[in-house]
Order: C-alpha cells, then sequence, then structure tokens
C-alpha cells in the first residue's frame, strides 16, 4: 500500500481547495429539499474537524441549506483503502452520505454505468443504523436490485467511527472500526455492467434535507451537523 492521502484537518477555515469542491446549485435528485451552498457557515474546518452543516432558513429563498463536497479531478483513486472518520448528525430529516462515483468525464459514460459505492448513507429518522451499497447498471435503486446491508450502530450520532472501503479487482469489503460487515466480490462473467469498479473514484461527502431515503424533516431539530475527524487513502502498488 501506498499512502495517497491522509487528512487530519489541522488548518482552520475553509476545506482545502486543491482536494475539495463545494458543488452549488437549488435542484437535486431523489425529492431532496436542500440548496447545496458554498460558504463558511455550512462547510468549514476548526478544532481538526470538518464540519458540514445543515440549516434553516424561514421566509427566505432556499428554505434549506446544506453542503456538499467532492474531490473529483483532484483527488482519485483505483483499489485500495478508504477511511473516514465520521460522527453522523442529529435531527429527523437529516441524510448524511459518504460515498464514491466513477468518473463520468473520464468514463464517458453516466450513472448507472459510471458505478456508485456508498460506503455510508444514515437517516436521521432511523437514528442508530448504518447502510452501504453499490449502484451498477445492472444492479440499482432505480431497479431496487441494489446490493447492500445495514448495520445497527447505536451511538453513530454521538461517538466518532472508522467508516472503511477496502477496495480490489476482486472485492469490494465495508468495514465499521476495522470490522468487515458486509463485502462484495466480483463474479465470473461480470461485465463493466456488473462490476463498473476497475476505474478511479472520486469521494463525495454531503448532508441532505429530506429525500426518499431521509424522509419527512422535524424543522425543530436544524441545524445539523455531520463531522470528519480524518480521511486516509492508501492506494494498492
Amino acid at each position: 500500500m501506498k499512502r495517497l492521502y491522509h487528512e487530519t484537518f489541522t488548518q482552520d477555515g475553509k476545506p482545502n481547495p486543491a482536494i475539495w469542491t463545494l458543488e452549488v446549485g437549488e435542484k437535486w435528485a431523489n425529492n431532496e429539499s436542500q440548496c447545496y451552498v458554498d460558504d463558511l457557515d455550512h462547510a468549514f474546518v476548526k478544532d481538526g474537524v470538518l464540519t458540514i452543516r445543515s440549516t434553516i432558513h424561514h421566509n427566505e429563498h432556499c428554505k434549506y441549506r446544506s453542503a456538499r463536497l467532492n474531490s473529483k479531478g483532484k483527488l482519485e483513486f483505483l483499489y485500495g483503502k478508504l477511511t473516514i472518520r465520521a460522527k453522523m448528525p442529529k435531527g429527523k430529516g437529516a441524510w448524511p452520505a459518504l460515498w464514491l462515483m466513477g468518473n463520468t468525464a473520464q468514463n464517458k459514460v453516466r450513472w448507472p454505468l459510471c458505478g456508485e459505492i456508498d460506503l455510508v448513507e444514515f437517516a436521521g429518522n432511523r437514528p442508530g443504523i448504518i447502510t452501504c451499497a453499490i449502484h451498477t447498471d445492472t444492479y440499482n435503486h432505480t431497479k431496487q436490485n441494489d446490493k447492500g446491508k445495514k448495520i445497527k450502530v447505536l451511538d453513530a450520532s454521538t461517538a466518532f467511527h472508522d467508516y472503511t472501503l477496502d477496495w480490489t479487482k476482486d472485492y469490494l469489503s465495508f468495514q465499521i472500526d476495522g470490522k468487515e460487515f458486509y463485502r462484495v466480490e466480483k463474479q465470473p462473467g461480470d461485465t463493466v455492467k456488473e462490476w463498473p469498479f476497475d476505474t478511479p473514484y472520486y469521494v463525495i461527502m454531503n448532508v441532505a434535507v429530506g429525500g426518499w431515503y431521509a424522509g419527512p424533516i422535524t424543522d425543530q431539530d436544524l441545524p445539523w451537523e455531520m463531522q470528519i475527524a480524518s480521511i486516509t487513502i492508501d492506494q494498492i502498488e
């Protein structure tokens, strides 16, 4: 393994722009309600922690605001181990996610053929449950046959945990605090439609508001915060 990236967020302020792009926009998929913005109220580093915050703004344009960061074109890797030490937010309607996508510009294909790896999805309406999944052209949520698993992590919103993807040419292993809880293996005869995981992927970290996965929003629960204490990527040489 070669250490590709290690971040412990020692520099207060904006997330490192050499690595992270903040996506901005008002319309997003999956029936989500937030606008994503680029400012220090919604994505900031302080005291060794990256915080992604969702807020509410009554009687204003974009009632819900949040942040979505990606490393596309700046930090991508193929095979290796990604570990994100994170604490999930509290609040009904929160939908934080730590996930990866194939670089569609590089592959010249769109979702789901590009592939998606969901390291962590969490819903504030279902506290204490962490979900992982993969989406491909053959297996994805629009067909209701995506592959994944739920696991109880009762203190997910009160304690930091290490969420790890161990990725080789033969399998994807999903781990929490060093213990595997789900594995997907490449099968004989798999094509890019079943196994698009042989090309570089980039990392996405966001907190959505509402949507199909998160469920109803309780306004009184905002603001929410997902906190990231460290990110490490070791790439197979």
